[in-house]
């Protein structure tokens, strides 16, 4: 007899949308900073808005957020977590990696209502699950970058929302730590059936990972996978100008100067 939990998992390309931004605009300050941006996730993929400094990466994140004033239409799910590009809090402050966690728990709407006990469980688990347990008690100011993001992934999760967005969280990290997070949050997508997004200005170390990416530049945006996407003459019409891409040592180059 087949049960419920024996059955194969849904292929993320037969589930709905989860975020969809159809023919999406941006102007600020009377300057165009985003144009015709289409694109959509499903739930479990994994997917990288990829592009040089300065090309809008933060600005097509914040349109997600609704932060943003856009044209065209943004379709997104009703919970989503997210994780800033930088975390400054003085060491000296006695605040732990768990305290960290729970604040994600009393802004969601059930967070008031649990008792301390069922509380600290959730919270316990959502450290467990981001592999940061063993720095619980520990205050978050003395942790090293790798460890701040693991708290601050943990946070982001704990309220169960369909999608997670991450501004630039590897910048500043270490090569190791780098490859531990894309893992853990590749991990993440498809244990919990979540779409994750990412900016980030270097794509190598999400290459083997990431299942689309969103490649931004010149106010424009490219997406599909790795494969069809960063290709001499695909990056060359969105930068507007000749851009070789190479592959040296297993990395990716991207020369558009």
């Amino acid at each position: 007899m087949t049960t419920l939990s024996s059955k194969p998992p849904i292929p993320s390309e037969a589930k709905a949308a989860l975020l969809e931004l159809d023919s999406v605009s941006v102007r600020l300050g009377g300057r165009e900073i985003l144009g015709d941006v289409s694109f959509s996730i499903r739930p479990g993929e994994f997917a990288g808005i990829i592009g040089p400094n300065g090309a809008g990466k933060t600005t097509l994140l914040r349109v997600i957020l609704g932060l943003v004033p856009a044209a065209g239409r943004v379709d997104r799910p009703p919970a989503i977590g997210y994780v800033p590009q930088k975390l400054e809090i003085d060491p000296d402050v006695p605040l732990r990696a768990r305290d960290v966690v729970s604040l994600g728990l009393d802004g969601h709407r059930l967070g008031f209502t649990l008792p301390s006990r069922r509380r600290r469980a959730i919270v316990d688990a959502a450290l467990t699950d981001v592999g940061a347990f063993q720095y619980a008690n520990a205050r978050v100011g003395e942790l090293s970058g790798g460890e701040q993001q693991r708290v601050m992934i943990a946070h982001a999760l704990i309220g169960r929302p369909g999608l997670l967005l991450l501004d630039e969280p590897l910048a500043n990290l270490d090569l190791a730590s780098e490859q531990e997070i894309v893992t853990l949050l590749a991990k993440l997508a498809r244990e919990q059936d979540i779409a994750v997004l990412l900016s980030a200005h270097d794509m190598n170390s999400l290459v083997n990972v990431m299942d689309r990416i969103i490649y931004v530049a010149n106010g424009k945006v490219a997406t599909g996978s790795t494969d069809e996407v960063v290709t001499t003459e695909g990056l060359s019409r969105l930068y507007g100008h000749h851009v070789d891409v190479l592959h040296v040592h297993g990395r990716v180059v991207v020369v558009a100067g």
